[in-house]
């Protein structure tokens, strides 16, 4: 299976980067090829809905890194979004990413992709991560897309915090189970 991992994070060694690795390793330990864009390390201009891409055919007038993501895109079979919570929701680079597919998305919609949504913040009520589990399903139920797993990993501050959690564990065996 081809599958996409989307991180949003600017913390290369933090919590979110933490459950990525871990996915990530145990999808490739089952013979799956994975592609990794970490957004906050691209140059991804937000849409600003224009609707040019919507006119030429599927053309973005923002020539940024989404022209190395797209390809990528269209060919996975799992798409799988990584973000810490920042105030309540995924963070902006991950979501600017997430807004930037409607040039895609006449492709994208009903094309029978799978979809994972991993997920860190500090608070421990869950209630943190609420809005961004429901944008995620609302999203992954418009495109008609199957939601395979959210791990959201509560508690998770820093690093030592995760690192001592059941959450690298439980990203590593969603990985591992596809």
């Amino acid at each position: 299976m081809k599958i996409l991992v989307i991180t949003g994070s600017a913390h290369k060694k933090g919590t979110s980067s933490c459950l990525a690795d871990s996915f990530i390793k145990g999808a490739e330990e089952a013979g799956h090829e994975v592609c990794r864009f970490d957004a906050a390390f691209k140059n991804v201009h937000p849409c600003i809905g224009c609707d040019s891409c919507q006119e030429n055919h599927q053309v973005c007038v923002f020539k940024d890194d989404m022209q190395e993501l797209n390809p990528e895109l269209l060919k996975a079979e799992l798409v799988v979004f990584v973000s810490p919570i920042y105030y309540y929701d995924i963070n902006a680079q991950i979501k600017a990413v997430i807004d930037r597919f409607y040039a895609n998305n006449s492709v994208l919609k009903g094309s029978d992709k799978k979809a994972v949504l991993m997920i860190t913040y500090g608070e421990e009520a869950e209630e943190t991560a609420e809005g961004s589990i429901v944008s995620y399903k609302s999203m992954v139920d418009y495109l008609e897309w199957k939601n395979v797993g959210i791990v959201s990993a509560k508690g998770c501050y820093v690093l030592d915090d995760i690192i001592n959690s059941e959450y690298p564990k439980q990203a590593y065996e969603l990985g591992k189970s596809l």
